[in-house]
């Protein structure tokens, strides 16, 4: 049954491309894009057959079967739809619509079958088209000077991504003598490789991983990517910025114990303070969002240093859609006709100390339940912080402040539930290996409390340094001179061309 569905599977997606290719032709009408944005449905509704039915760590050619990679071809399929959707209307009147559905298309078809490869040059050929074909997104504004000049910086850091990715598995086949995963992580030839060159092809992959993700040092095409229209931000910070996650996932055994993994956890580190100080100072709405991804996918990177790859997925599954939703979002305006809001009471700080204690027991009563378990210290930490956090925040409204933190509460928990659940679910398909000590769970759980009650002393010092900071992380947030435009001169251009 396992290749006749990828047989399907890859119908499916061949029948998209065809059609993504015929609406370059220009007889092609635009009527016709609903009946290509149909055809999604034919690989999603194999890749949903697939993640139930489909024979489970079974190899076909250069390709397996897993759940995981099940899972994320109906996530990425059914994003890219929606997107699509949306860029129906998003798009119309758009000279160049025809090349951006048909990029859209390849884009998140790449993307969609990366995860089945078993054999490291099929990771690699899908990983640059997905990339190169999203740059190719971008470009299509280079009548406008700040996308034209950010999709050559994006071609620059892509370029650097993949080339780190085919060196370490050129590396890898160098050093093994294979070219498919499951051989190269046997027990035999994981025992042959040398600590150097563990280490060498870690750094490689940690740099393939984060720097289509945004992070330190590589983040300044990320906040520059404002100027990206909607839904192309849709599919990049919910889909493209996340994919390193799998990545590393997919290598998990060369990181196990591994000093790389250290590495990777201090840049994560540093772009989750970064990100969250750009986005607490910033007042434009989508460099917020931006400056969140950038926070998030520190927070992810941080989860696959500490070996917990499958709270990463769920986090690049929930991440991705609640991004999706706000960018496609962006737009829209709700009005309000009554205030819901009220100015603090005088006995706020009693309420805050209520809540961060209240944060404090059910996160400990979690962790108590399965102290053990990887990552478990710092899910209760997240779980306890959030509840307090929306504690505080209630004070603000007139009406409904039990039953907010209420809902909130049991949607984390039902959060954790799901977790558990897709952990069982996906099973073997997730990487087994842990290879971190309790040390480092405690050193970053210990960063994050000193890390946020930090960041709120400071915020309420009225210093030169202070001041200083806020200034500096204004300035991190705002886009190189070379990528904004105060006067959109490709506009004047269709005036003057309409005269």
């Amino acid at each position: 049954m396992g290749s006749a569905l990828f047989l399907a599977l890859f119908a499916g997606h061949a029948l998209m491309l065809i059609s993504a290719g015929l609406l370059l032709h220009p007889r092609i009408s635009s009527d016709y894009l609903r009946i290509h944005i149909r055809l999604f449905a034919i690989p999603l509704a194999v890749s949903v057959v697939g993640l139930f039915f489909a024979e489970q760590q079974a190899a076909f050619g250069w390709w397996r079967s897993d759940r995981l990679g099940w899972l994320m071809s109906c996530y990425i399929l059914l994003l890219g739809w929606l997107v699509q959707r949306f860029s129906f209307r998003f798009f119309q009147g758009d000279r160049s619509w025809r090349k951006v559905f048909t990029l859209l298309t390849l884009t998140v078809s790449a993307a969609s079958v990366t995860w089945f490869g078993d054999d490291m040059r099929w990771i690699v050929l899908c990983w640059g088209l997905s990339l190169f074909s999203f740059v190719a997104l971008v470009m299509q504004k280079k009548e406008w000077e700040p996308a034209k000049r950010l999709s050559w910086l994006m071609a620059k850091m892509f370029a650097a991504s993949w080339f780190s990715l085919f060196v370490s598995v050129i590396w890898l086949w160098n050093a093994t003598g294979e070219w498919r995963l499951s051989l190269v992580f046997s027990t035999e030839n994981l025992s042959i490789l040398a600590g150097e060159t563990i280490f060498a092809v870690n750094v490689l992959l940690f740099l393939a991983a984060i720097i289509p993700a945004g992070q330190w040092p590589f983040h300044r095409w990320l906040l520059a990517s404002a100027v990206i229209p909607t839904p192309i931000s849709a599919v990049m910070h919910a889909g493209l910025v996340n994919a390193g996650a799998l990545l590393l996932a997919r290598f998990a055994p060369l990181f196990s114990g591994s000093t790389a993994q250290t590495l990777l956890l201090l840049f994560a580190l540093v772009s989750v303070l970064i990100g969250t100080g750009i986005l607490t100072v910033h007042v434009d709405y989508k460099r917020q969002l931006v400056a969140s991804t950038m926070a998030q996918m520190g927070m992810m990177f941080v989860q696959c240093a500490l070996g917990a790859y499958g709270l990463a997925v769920l986090h690049l599954m929930l991440h991705g859609w609640f991004k999706a939703f706000l960018f496609l979002q962006s737009g829209s305006v709700v009005p309000r006709t009554k205030p819901i809001m009220d100015a603090p009471a005088t006995s706020a700080k009693g309420w805050l100390l209520a809540g961060v204690a209240l944060g404090g027991v059910l996160g400990w009563g979690y962790w108590m339940l399965d102290p053990h378990e990887n990552a478990r210290l710092l899910r209760a930490l997240l779980l306890g912080w959030s509840l307090a956090f929306a504690w505080g925040q209630m004070i603000v409204f007139r009406n409904g402040r039990w039953a907010g933190f209420t809902l909130l509460a049991g949607l984390a928990m039902l959060s954790e539930t799901f977790h558990s659940g897709l952990m069982r679910f996906l099973g073997l398909a997730l990487p087994q290996q842990h290879g971190v000590t309790a040390f480092h769970e405690i050193a970053v759980v210990l960063f994050f409390i000193v890390g946020g009650y930090a960041g709120r002393w400071i915020a309420s010092l009225r210093s030169d340094f202070s001041e200083t900071l806020y200034m500096r992380l204004v300035h991190w947030g705002e886009p190189h001179p070379d990528f904004v435009e105060s006067l959109p001169r490709y506009l004047m251009a269709y005036v003057r061309q309409r005269r």
